[in-house]
């Protein structure tokens, strides 16, 4: 089903960090071949987890591969683009990540060979009752405090930690020290990189018997390192109409994000209507149904991840489901 501008369901790419669990296959049914699942990468173009195709003509390919040879399917706003500008994961922490942070699009072009950075938006899918995040620094710190604070090991005395819940949502801009905490269950909206800086990791060491490597220099040159306010949930508003509910959860100079809920029980079916200049995912988080148009439909499920191309026609979707509807 994805002759012209079709939608494109796609295959994931997952990674066995040392802190993720089996969430991911087990109530997801990833099928991913590794223990634990720390991540998958459900719609990336970036070398290091590529997302691919199922069905229809480019079954099998990287999502990367046909955006190349159809940038159009990217739109008008991303026109001499033939990557995705924006990478989403799913993220299974049954333990704590590291203490990290992300550099700008700034200094990652100068230091990191002309990469982007990294500003992100975590959407909490689960979370255990005593769940936190850390989210930058509990007063105004200065380099020599934090790096004396990493080498004695008491940088969480300085850190903001913060209460998760389900339904939660976190805006984490490039330079903001943070850490996913244990038993938090997350989708990750965020800019196409994978440039991540460890400022601590608890001495874990990984499966060759090392302790992980820390970017304790660089972290430190783009850390904000003034007192971050506590993050507060924006309030949401639900817009309905027939079968459909949208809410904004995120906008920024990278995505907007919306939550979308589904309900065709009463009323037969919802149209969407992608956007004319720029692509948009939508990432089933619970759920399932159909989605349709005149060249044929597809079944999805929780946790399928669906790219809808610019300019594509008019969809039909049918079924009781929760997506997050992401605009490039």
């Amino acid at each position: 089903m994805n002759d012209g501008n079709m939608p494109l369901l796609l295959r994931p790419s997952g990674k066995d960090y040392l802190w993720g669990g089996s969430r991911l296959n087990d109530e997801f049914e990833k099928g991913i071949n590794l223990s634990p699942v720390a991540e998958t990468w459900e719609c990336s173009t970036h070398p290091d987890g590529p997302s691919y195709v199922v069905g229809g003509e480019f079954a099998g390919m990287k999502l990367a591969e046909v955006l190349q040879s159809h940038p159009e399917y990217l739109g008008e706003r991303h026109r001499g683009m033939t990557e995705l500008p924006i990478l989403i994961k799913f993220i299974d922490a049954k333990k704590d990540l590291s203490v990290q942070v992300h550099p700008t699009d700034e200094y990652a072009r100068e230091h990191e060979k002309g990469q982007l950075g990294k500003t992100e938006m975590w959407y909490v899918l689960d979370a255990g009752r005593d769940a936190k995040l850390v989210y930058g620094l509990k007063r105004d710190s200065s380099e020599a405090e934090v790096r004396k604070a990493i080498a004695n090991g008491t940088l969480m005395n300085y850190l903001q930690q913060v209460p998760v819940r389900k339904d939660d949502l976190f805006f984490i801009e490039a330079g903001t020290i943070h850490a996913i905490g244990a038993g938090t269950l997350v989708a990750e909206i965020q800019e196409n990189s994978n440039l991540t800086y460890r400022l601590y990791d608890y001495d874990r060491t990984g499966k060759d018997g090392k302790k992980r490597e820390l970017h304790i220099d660089k972290a430190l040159k783009v850390a904000n390192l003034k007192s971050s306010t506590e993050p507060r949930q924006p309030l949401r508003v639900l817009r309905y109409r027939q079968g459909v509910a949208l809410e904004l959860l995120t906008r920024c100079k990278y995505f907007e994000v919306y939550r979308m809920l589904i309900n065709t029980e009463r009323r037969q079916k919802v149209h969407y209507r992608a956007d004319e200049i720029a692509f948009r995912v939508l990432l089933c988080v619970n759920g399932c149904g159909t989605i349709s148009c005149e060249d044929g439909s597809m079944e999805f499920y929780k946790g399928d991840c669906i790219f809808v191309p610019a300019d594509s026609e008019v969809l039909t979707i049918s079924g009781q489901a929760q997506f997050l509807d992401v605009r490039g």
